[in-house]
C-alpha cells in the first residue's frame, strides 16, 4: 500500500473512533442537499491497521497502584484455553497484523490439540489457534489466534497486556501484586492477590528461577497472568501449593522465550 493511502485510512480510523465520543450539537433544519463525493469508506482491515499503528490495542496503565481498577483494565486480556477435558490460561501479550499471540505454560500445551483446543474470550468469542512452539529453557509456550478466525470485528475489540523486560527490574519483595485466570465455568475469571516475597527463588520442580509469594492459586489458573498493581504483566503464574504459594515464570523470560520461538524480540 502507497505511504500517502496508509495515512489517509489511518486518518479515517481516527475520524470514526472520534465520532463514538462526540454527540452532534442541534442544529437548525435546512432543505436537503446532495453531498459531494468525498466519502471514505473504512472497512474492518482499515480499523484493524489504524489501531496497530496508533497502538491501541495495548490495556492502559495506571499511574499508581490500585488493583481492582488495574484488575478491570487487563481482564480483557487473560483468555481461558479448552483441551477437552483439561482447560488453562493464557494472557494476550501480542497484537499483529497477523492475529494475537498468546503466552502461556508449555505445561499447559502439553494437552493442546489443534483439532480440537478452543480458545474462549472474556466478551463470549471462541476460536481455534495454532501452535507456534515452547521454549526449551522455561515453562512458556505461545499459540496464535488469527484475525480470520474470530473475525475483524472481534479481533478489534480484543486488548494485549503491557509487557517489558524493564518491568521485572522494579519489582520489590513485598510487592502486592494479582493473579488472574479461568475458572471452573466458561466465562469466569478468577481474580486472587498475592505478594511478591522473591523476584529470582529457584524452584526445582520448575527447573529455573520463579518469581515466588503469597497468594491462592486454582486449578485452571495455569498459564494466567501475574500483573503488578498498575497492570502490568510482571509474569506467568505456573503452579501453587496448598500452603498459600504461587510461583510464575518471570515477564523477562517469556520476552526471551518469544524470541527463541519466532526469532521476533516481544519488545
Amino acid at each position: 500500500m502507497a505511504k500517502g493511502g496508509r495515512i489517509n485510512k489511518i486518518f479515517a480510523v481516527i475520524i470514526f473512533f472520534l465520532g463514538c465520543f462526540f454527540q452532534a450539537l442541534p442544529v437548525e433544519a435546512k432543505e436537503p442537499t446532495l453531498p459531494p463525493h468525498l466519502i471514505q469508506s473504512v472497512s474492518g482491515e482499515d480499523i484493524v491497521e489504524g489501531m496497530l499503528a496508533l497502538d491501541l490495542f495495548h490495556c492502559p496503565v495506571l499511574e499508581e497502584p490500585d488493583l481492582e481498577t488495574a484488575c478491570e483494565n487487563v481482564r480483557d486480556t487473560v483468555v481461558r484455553i479448552d483441551m477437552g477435558k483439561a482447560y488453562g490460561s493464557g494472557v494476550i501479550c501480542w497484537i499483529t497484523a497477523d492475529g494475537a499471540v498468546i503466552a502461556t505454560n508449555r505445561h499447559v500445551l502439553d494437552y493442546w490439540r489443534e483439532e480440537t483446543g478452543v480458545i474462549r474470550f472474556p466478551r463470549g468469542y471462541y476460536a481455534g489457534a495454532s501452535m507456534l512452539g515452547s521454549s526449551e529453557t522455561c515453562d512458556v509456550g505461545f499459540l496464535l489466534v488469527e484475525k480470520e478466525e474470530i473475525g475483524l470485528q472481534a479481533f478489534s475489540g480484543l486488548r494485549c497486556a503491557f509487557s517489558d523486560a524493564g518491568i521485572y527490574g522494579g519489582l520489590r519483595v513485598d510487592e502486592a501484586i494479582f493473579c488472574l485466570g479461568a475458572g471452573r465455568e466458561e466465562d469466569e475469571m478468577i481474580f486472587e492477590e498475592a505478594v511478591l516475597e522473591e523476584t529470582d527463588k529457584y524452584i526445582e520442580a520448575f527447573g529455573g528461577k520463579m518469581l515466588y509469594g503469597r497468594g491462592f492459586a486454582r486449578e485452571g489458573m495455569s498459564g494466567g497472568g501475574m500483573f503488578d498493581g498498575c497492570g502490568r504483566l510482571v509474569g506467568l503464574l505456573t503452579g501453587g501449593t496448598y500452603q498459600n504459594e504461587i510461583a510464575g515464570v518471570p515477564v523477562d523470560q517469556i520476552l526471551v522465550a518469544y524470541w527463541e520461538v519466532t526469532g521476533v524480540t516481544g519488545d
